[in-house]
């Protein structure tokens, strides 16, 4: 059993993994989770995680940072990631290349994987590097996949699932260990079914966010957007989204919360692809798209309250690739 230092109270965090490395036979996988200081463009990373896993699931090394945001650290409740704590951490240029060999040429593994993905091109891209990761996968969508019968998207659901303890949740290198233990026999699953890998290509941001003013203290939330006229969808409503189901034409569905995609070009592509976006959720809303769904938004609240379906930004974009024409074209 190894152990590292918490960054919350200095006491030993253990680490069921043997660190040492073993050969592989190709790269493998990164699983990766990074804690920021919030959800928009503009947010910073504060630490990162990464286990290294060999192309059969198991864990060849692990490695953790806290990386000095040079700003406020956001919600501090959720992270445990004061300001003094990080003011002696180094800043992501100083990390950026002992990450990077820790990502090069891996699939990287992630819960929510666009949100992560863009969080650290983002970082790159400030300092004028991109991540070398070609290819994610997001453990949600994997979940989905395979029919894994879980009550949400969440990652203590998914841990609860597979038997796997979560010590200390919102710290990056436990949230990596968790989905480390995840994903080995998620992967083992999808092969024995033979069920390919949702394979994402990544695509490097450009957009930094650097014109958005930083988020005071206490704010987790993207500022106040307020809605385009959009035309009006031509087909009716063919009812909810069914899991395991594609979407089809039609359907009415409604985006809560912070997205690492633009708003707008989220709701432009479901629109293309003949979707209606709602302003609000009721009992019609075919699906929720968010990417907190235990939120306290009135959306949220409402999805809860009518069970509408629930999905995250990165399941949702893969949907959006497989929408269905309406039986009445």
């Amino acid at each position: 059993m190894h152990a590292i230092q918490s960054p919350w109270d200095g006491s030993a965090l253990p680490v069921p993994f043997p660190a040492q490395r073993t050969e592989e036979h190709g790269r493998g996988f990164a699983v990766v989770d990074v804690e920021t200081t919030g959800l928009g463009r503009s947010d910073r990373v504060i630490s990162a995680g990464v286990y290294q896993l060999d192309q059969h699931g198991e864990v060849t090394d692990h490695w953790y940072t806290l990386v000095n945001p040079e700003r406020d650290p956001g919600p501090v409740w959720i992270h445990g990631l004061t300001s003094a704590v990080l003011a002696g951490a180094p800043t992501f240029p100083e990390i950026a290349e002992e990450l990077a060999a820790r990502l090069d040429g891996r699939v990287m593994v992630a819960h929510n994987a666009l949100f992560d993905w863009n969080m650290i091109s983002r970082e790159y891209a400030r300092a004028g590097l991109r991540a070398p990761v070609e290819h994610r996968i997001c453990t949600m969508v994997l979940a989905r996949d395979l029919a894994l019968p879980l009550p949400n998207g969440k990652l203590s659901s998914l841990a609860e699932y597979f038997g796997v303890q979560q010590r200390q949740a919102h710290n990056a290198l436990d949230d990596a260990r968790v989905l480390a233990e995840i994903f080995r026999p998620s992967l083992r699953l999808a092969r024995q079914a033979g069920l390919p890998l949702p394979l994402t290509t990544c695509v490097a941001v450009t957009d930094l966010g650097e014109e958005t003013p930083a988020p005071q203290r206490g704010s987790w939330s993207s500022s106040y957007r307020p809605g385009r006229k959009r035309p009006p969808c031509p087909y009716p409503n063919p009812g909810r989204w069914v899991d395991g189901r594609p979407l089809m034409q039609g359907m009415r569905v409604a985006i809560t919360g912070d997205t690492a995609t633009d708003r707008e070009l989220l709701e432009d592509r479901a629109i293309e692809a003949g979707l209606h976006i709602a302003s609000s959720v009721s009992r019609l809303t075919s699906l929720l798209v968010t990417n907190e769904p235990g939120s306290w938004s009135g959306k949220a609240r409402k999805a809860r309250e009518h069970g509408t379906p629930v999905v995250g930004e990165d399941a949702f974009l893969q949907l959006l690739r497989e929408v269905v024409p309406h039986p009445g074209v």
